[in-house]
């Protein structure tokens, strides 16, 4: 029987791409490698995720990069140095070249602007015009500080593709070639125009790297060293070592360097920067931490339940790193695009050569090299290949400060468009906590140590079941300072469907449904019965409980699943911005009625099993209607999975969580409001940055075509663009 490879996934960190195009030719050329199922380039933050079988190793990967003309380190998020330090010094490298070339250029410039009418009164050394002064000032920029972009320019072309370093290297080489063997000079336009690209590659660099502030700030989070309890003693270990149910020592103002329980003190935690939680939240024993977060009082000793790359925290980067790694739809409509276009341009740029030559300008070669530079110079499709990976660069940021994860860049051009929204009940509107709200009682208890005594024993009981409501009352009794601290275990006996029943103190009790209770002999009188009617019409759920032995009587709890406190509100809120909501769940109608009404929700379905909840999400695509799906049970799954978008609460289960294509952290509904926000400004930024893109293509090259550009202008307006959309993008990191 042949074996199956097991599929891995990897992200490298690439180095020394210039455009989209070069993203396209690594994509290409790793995609075409045996065993790589899925490569995904994203240009904005210079990094490739990729699905390969365990036939293929990392080596073979950087090799492959290495022969493309690039270069590339396996990306770790625990270990960030390495690739902060290389994406540093080549932002140093492209600021020290830019300077160098505009020492060299600024001569040839300043020749070049007093020959406008407008600036004759300026002097102009004779010198600067004579063709050898010219040929070595131009030199060392053109073939020593631009090396690097016939080395491109000749890798791309050697692997059957083409990008802006070719167009560069071209319509530079030309400007140059003909300053030497031909009768006019336009060193100052190859200078020139090297020097706009190189500035324009440094602050786009530079730019770009102030774009991944968001998703640094998360890899920042985790604290490099802990202090753990090592035999009696505490001691100081790098982060990494940390294992799962080590003690650790916590002081106020530290970050937790893992998820954990407490085991001693009390505190508050800043989680704002996980969850985006604005208040601090108090932290008992017994309370869950979030690795990240910062203790905010006193000392904390807390057991690791989740270390290193299990965390919330790492789970929150790579989820946000992989969706960076996927494409939006608009996305793929520029990489079409940019795979055509400087073979057209170069195209274009040679007709209008031989139209200016042989029809415009007859005979007169200045005017025909010009203007075939000027396009090679304006086209460059960089601002086309950022337009899109920048934008959701910065949207997905945003979103992981306020504590939304985008598994997907689809995800997040999807939610700009939901008109509908689905909840279900239990978890996501409500608190998924159920909590005895009242309790009545009836029979011949007639003192408070005999109402008390009883109660002790039905919690007893209850603590042995792992039924919600069970836990719901013994939740009371811990209120109320009711549990006992005997340590035997009380039996009991479980009959599914019904009930328990145990023997305790010479009584016999019976928790469970009212049938249950009564089918055991148990009479529900007629006084018990007026107090319990509204709870059975709210849609409380009830448990009964019989007593029979030396105590003779019945308790009723009732028992509610609590509201989250925003709910409301964000219901309120999704409607103001024109989201329709509706409620699919599985309880009664008289419940489900009842959270809807106070939430708003006029749509309501009960009653529902996991695919008839996804037969209703189906429908709405039928009907061309874009829905959203919230929810966070395993119950919940099928009906993620069928909506446009999914919205899973991170306090859910993982089921919930891993078929969802958006995950609310700390389970806060408020936070809807802020991603369908967030996504309509991404998509709304996508835009103004594809149209600018485009329109200034569509727009530069037939002005640069009919001679009313120069080509150093069309070397500067070519570096404006790619730096426009860039901080365009950046305008949605100070949104609020």
């Amino acid at each position: 029987m042949e074996t199956l490879n097991k599929t891995t996934e990897q992200t490298l960190d690439l180095f020394g791409m210039t455009c989209a195009n070069c993203a396209l030719r690594i994509e290409k050329g790793l995609s075409k490698m045996e065993g790589v199922t899925d490569v995904r380039v994203n240009f904005a933050r210079e990094s490739v995720f990729l699905r390969t079988d365990d036939s293929v190793s990392v080596n073979s990967l950087l090799e492959k990069v290495e022969s493309l003309g690039y270069s590339a380190l396996v990306h770790d998020a625990g270990k960030q140095s390495e690739t902060e330090k290389k994406q540093k010094d080549q932002i140093r490298n492209l600021k020290i070249r830019f300077l160098l070339s505009a020492f060299f250029s600024l001569p040839l410039f300043y020749g070049m602007v007093t020959h406008f009418s407008f600036l004759s009164f300026m002097p102009m050394p004779h010198f600067l015009m004579d063709r050898y002064v010219q040929m070595l000032i131009a030199f060392p920029v053109q073939f020593l500080i631009g090396f690097p972009f016939y080395q491109s320019a000749y890798r791309a072309l050697r692997n059957g593709s083409a990008n802006m370093d070719v167009l560069v290297v071209i319509g530079t080489s030309a400007a140059y070639g003909y300053s030497v063997f031909g009768k006019d000079l336009y060193f100052e336009t190859s200078a020139v125009l090297i020097t706009f690209i190189l500035g324009g590659k440094w602050i786009e660099h530079f730019a770009k790297g102030k774009s991944s502030d968001g998703i640094n700030a998360l890899l920042k989070l985790r604290p490099e060293k802990a202090s753990i309890l090592s035999n009696g003693i505490w001691t100081e270990v790098p982060n990494e070592y940390l294992k799962q149910g080590d003690l650790v020592l916590v002081k106020a103002g530290e970050r937790f360097p893992m998820d954990g329980i407490i085991s001693e003190g009390n505190s508050f935690a800043d989680e704002s920067m996980l969850t985006g939680e604005s208040m601090p939240v108090e932290k008992t024993l017994g309370d869950p931490i979030l690795g990240g977060t910062v203790n905010g009082g006193g000392s904390l000793v807390v057991k690791a339940t989740k270390v290193g790359n299990d965390t919330t925290l790492s789970h929150i980067i790579r989820s946000v790193e992989e969706s960076l790694g996927t494409k939006a739809p608009i996305q793929r409509i520029a990489d079409r695009i940019s795979a055509y276009f400087v073979p057209v341009v170069i195209t274009i740029s040679l007709i209008d050569f031989l139209v200016w030559y042989f029809f415009v300008s007859p005979g007169i070669i200045t005017s025909a090299i010009e203007t075939s530079i000027a396009i090679l110079v304006i086209a460059c499709p960089c601002a086309l290949g950022l337009a899109t990976p920048i934008s959701l660069l910065v949207g997905t940021g945003r979103a992981a400060k306020r504590g939304v994860l985008f598994r997907s860049a689809e995800a997040l051009e999807s939610v700009a468009k939901i008109n509908w929204i689905a909840f279900d009940k239990t978890g996501t509107l409500t608190e998924g906590k159920p909590k005895v709200t009242g309790l009545t009682q009836f029979g011949f208890i007639e003192s408070e140590f005999e109402f008390d005594s009883a109660l002790r024993n039905i919690i007893e009981m209850e603590k042995t079941s792992d039924h919600p409501l069970a836990k719901a009352i013994v939740a009371y009794g811990k209120e109320k300072n009711l549990l006992s601290e005997r340590l035997d275990m009380v039996s009991t006996k479980t009959y599914p469907g019904g009930g328990i029943q145990s023997e305790q103190n010479g009584n016999s009790f019976y928790a469970g449904k009212q049938e249950f209770v009564e089918e055991n002999g148990f009479n529900i009188r007629s006084e018990i019965t007026n107090t319990i009617k509204p709870w059975t019409e709210d849609g409380s759920s009830l448990v009964f409980v019989g007593i029979r032995g030396k105590l003779n009587g019945m308790f009723v709890f009732r028992i509610e699943d609590g509201l989250r406190p925003e709910s409301k509100k964000a219901i309120s809120e999704l409607k103001s911005i024109g989201v329709e909501p509706i409620l699919l769940t599985g309880d009664n109608l008289s419940s489900a009625e009842k959270v809807a009404k106070f939430v708003g929700i006029n749509s309501v379905h009960s009653g529902l099993r996991p695919d008839d909840k996804a037969k209703i999400i189906r429908t709405f695509k039928t009907n061309q209607i874009h829905s959203a799906m919230v929810g966070d049970g395993i119950n919940d799954a099928p009906a993620l999975a069928a909506a446009d978008v999914g919205i899973a609460m991170g306090t859910g289960s993982d089921v919930a969580i891993n078929t969802a294509d958006v995950v609310l952290v700390n389970g806060d509904i408020q936070r809807i409001v802020d991603l369908i926000r967030i996504g309509k400004d991404t998509v709304i930024n996508i835009r103004q940055n594809f149209g600018w893109a485009l329109g200034y293509n569509l727009l530069g090259i037939p002005i640069a075509a009919s001679g009313l550009l120069v080509p150093w202008v069309s070397g500067l307006a070519m570096a404006l663009s790619s730096i426009s959309v860039v901080f365009n993008a950046l305008r949605m990191s100070r949104w609020k």
